[in-house]
């Protein structure tokens, strides 16, 4: 199977050939993928080398200009290295522009801890009107990245990864998708965990949300899913465990709830290992995604 960052410049070259407005901006990675597409558009596929802050002030520039930038590489380097010009550039200027980045929280263990980000969406939380996209397979990372440059001069960040659900789901760009339904609480998978979280909640009577655009979040499906099961609420994610937890405490504030947020954790893992050995040690694997769910929503959730 393919993987998400794998149909990144296939989608966008399609792009390019039918939106004259999008420009595809790069900083060296991921610039193989281009090269038939930078031969059609040579002005709007620009590769400003290892140089993420011009990245991106770069792709503000253009969207200054009345284009479509669609900004690319490795989520360390797009978000948290040159936070100041996301920040100003696009922000304090009011500008729309699209963040795509790569490799998610921890992609590729061997780069070690600089090529790893998993509080990027908790950071870009502190800036406004962003919408973030989290896909899960390549399906929905595919659709995502087409909402993403469609949405007129809007902000979007759009959350590469390579970990990926076995198949996709039919995303719109705004709705949680409801996957199981109990009476006994609420789990919300974010993007690569739903996998993990339907092992993990097999045979509890629990209600599992699928969510794959996290900000604006879906307050309304939330709500909705509580009336049946109940607000103890639990969110899974593949970033900063507690990143969504704020936003499920303002989709329930009138009502007495309780939220647990799952995901990596702060503490530096040193050792490269792999993928899977980091999701274990963050707990984001089955059995103790399982025991931690269970623990908190209580014996009722066992049927």
């Amino acid at each position: 199977m393919d993987t998400m960052r794998d149909r990144f410049a296939p989608t966008m070259s399609r792009i390019l050939d039918e939106d004259p407005r999008v420009v595809v901006v790069l900083a060296e990675i991921g610039r193989d993928g281009f090269t038939e597409a930078a031969r059609a558009h040579p002005d709007r596929v620009i590769n400003v080398g290892i140089r993420e802050q011009l990245l991106v002030g770069a792709g503000a520039g253009l969207a200054l200009a009345g284009l479509r930038p669609v900004v690319h590489t490795f989520a360390s380097f797009l978000v948290e290295r040159p936070f100041e010009q996301v920040k100003l550039d696009f922000g304090h200027q009011g500008l729309g522009g699209v963040l795509v980045s790569a490799a998610a929280s921890f992609d590729w263990p061997a780069g070690g801890f600089t090529h790893m980000s998993p509080g990027d969406v908790a950071l870009m939380d502190t800036l406004d009107g962003w919408t973030v996209h989290v896909p899960g397979h390549p399906d929905e990372a595919e659709t995502l990245l087409g909402h993403a440059v469609a949405a007129g001069d809007e902000k979007v960040y759009v959350r590469l990864s390579v970990q990926q659900n076995t198949s996709g789901r039919d995303v719109d760009g705004a709705r949680f998708l409801p996957v199981r339904t109990g009476g006994r609480g609420v789990v919300i998978a974010v993007g690569p965990m739903l996998d993990q979280v339907l092992a993990a909640t097999d045979g509890l009577d629990t209600t599992v949300l699928y969510a794959t655009t996290i900000r604006p979040f879906d307050a309304q499906a939330v709500r909705r899913a509580t009336e049946s099961a109940g607000t103890d609420v639990v969110v899974v994610e593949p970033c900063l465990a507690g990143t969504s937890t704020a936003a499920v405490n303002d989709a329930l504030a009138d009502l007495p709830h309780r939220v647990l947020g799952l995901g990596v954790g702060r503490r530096e893992l040193r050792r490269y290992g792999g993928i899977e050995e980091h999701l274990a040690a963050h707990g984001l694997t089955a059995g103790p995604l399982r025991e931690r769910i269970t623990g908190f929503l209580g014996p009722a959730a066992r049927v």
